[in-house]
């Protein structure tokens, strides 16, 4: 996953984008009349709809740099030097997406005010993509609430900050569609805003009150859905940190409830579920999956796209359940049990958790 690009990337993208997408957006957040208005408009963006100081959230964002073993197994994927937005939520409290400090051996947090403070992973959530960075001395900033993401709508005007932005932009939520990936991963109820933003990597989302309701994970090319191909960002909503945050800065993972994780990749093609990478001396690997093969179900229940074989997957039973997988290899129908496991054993600890 790459790593964001500076602020003034951001704003060039934006003007950039107001042209061509600008009527777009608003058809879709506010109706035909804005629509025509922000036409007549040309490159400027609309005016600001949500009331109060833009920059009244600084204090609460932080820049997090992560450095990252070369043998760690994210590495090669991700990268040895990663950075990202942090959200403070106490003193010494940071939330992130998990990816910015996964598998790092050392953290380093900057201020608003520009202050370094070092600091270590406190911990991993690979069921949400959350992660938690603990500052070895109290922070500077001022902590933010949780808001309440389920009451996120469509057409919702909310705000972004992220790390080194002077103050909050205001974009427009698109949808709640469910999101899925090739490593095993799945939100039922993501957050999908437009116009995309390149800062996405760990920045907030806020709310008309001023509370965090989601955290940036990614840049997609369908944020509205229907194969509308309107690109936007997606949010991690943060009502899934709130059932497991004391789980998390306790033990630094999820004790219970874990999802069993095979250990490989798999891309929707044509109406198949293809593997395209195993990971290596992981469990999919170990039961004999490779590249290649398609996944037709999970025993005799039938699966064809990422989403259904997830939610079949994981209704199994937790972390160490056995997968009896039905793949086609080379032209073969074949039975093939795999023992998953919890990912957060496969991973390399980070240092501090």
């Amino acid at each position: 996953m790459p790593s964001p690009t500076p602020a003034s990337h951001r704003t060039a993208l934006l003007a950039g984008l107001a042209t061509v997408a600008l009527s777009l957006s608003l058809a879709l957040v506010s109706g035909p009349a804005q629509a025509q208005a922000g036409r007549s408009q040309g490159n400027n963006l609309p005016e600001r709809t949500l009331s109060g100081d833009p920059t009244r959230f600084n204090r609460s964002i932080v820049r997090v740099d992560a450095r990252i073993p070369d043998d760690a197994t994210s590495a090669a994927s991700l990268g040895p030097a990663r950075f990202g937005t942090g959200i403070i939520l106490d003193e010494r409290t940071v939330l992130t997406i998990g990816y910015v400090t996964l598998e790092a051996d050392a953290v380093m947090i900057t201020t608003a005010s520009g202050k370094r403070i070092p600091a270590a992973v406190a911990a991993y959530d690979h069921g949400t993509g959350f992660g938690l960075v603990r500052a070895l001395v109290p922070l500077d900033g001022k902590p933010m609430a949780l808001g309440d993401s389920d009451k996120v709508s469509e057409r919702q005007r909310v705000l972004t900050l992220g790390q080194g932005e002077p103050e909050a932009t205001e974009i427009a939520v698109l949808s709640r569609k469910p999101f899925s990936a090739g490593w095993e991963y799945l939100l039922e109820r993501p957050i999908y805003t437009f116009p995309p933003v390149n800062n996405w990597s760990g920045a907030a989302l806020i709310n008309p009150e001023g509370a965090l309701i989601a955290v940036g994970s990614l840049m997609v090319n369908d944020a509205a859905g229907n194969q509308s191909g309107v690109p936007g960002n997606l949010w991690v909503p943060v009502n899934l940190l709130k059932p497991i945050l004391a789980d998390l800065l306790a033990n630094g993972r999820r004790t219970s409830g874990v999802n069993p994780w095979l250990g490989m990749t798999t891309e929707n093609m044509r109406g198949h579920l293809m593997v395209t990478r195993v990971a290596p001396k992981g469990p999919a690997e170990a039961a004999g999956i490779t590249p290649g093969d398609i996944v037709l179900g999970i025993g005799s229940d039938k699966v064809a796209e990422q989403a259904d074989f997830y939610r079949k997957l994981w209704k199994l039973g937790p972390a160490g359940t056995v997968v009896p997988l039905r793949v086609l290899k080379n032209g073969d129908l074949k039975d093939v049990p795999v023992r998953s496991i919890d990912r957060a054993d496969f991973l390399r600890k980070s240092t501090g958790i």
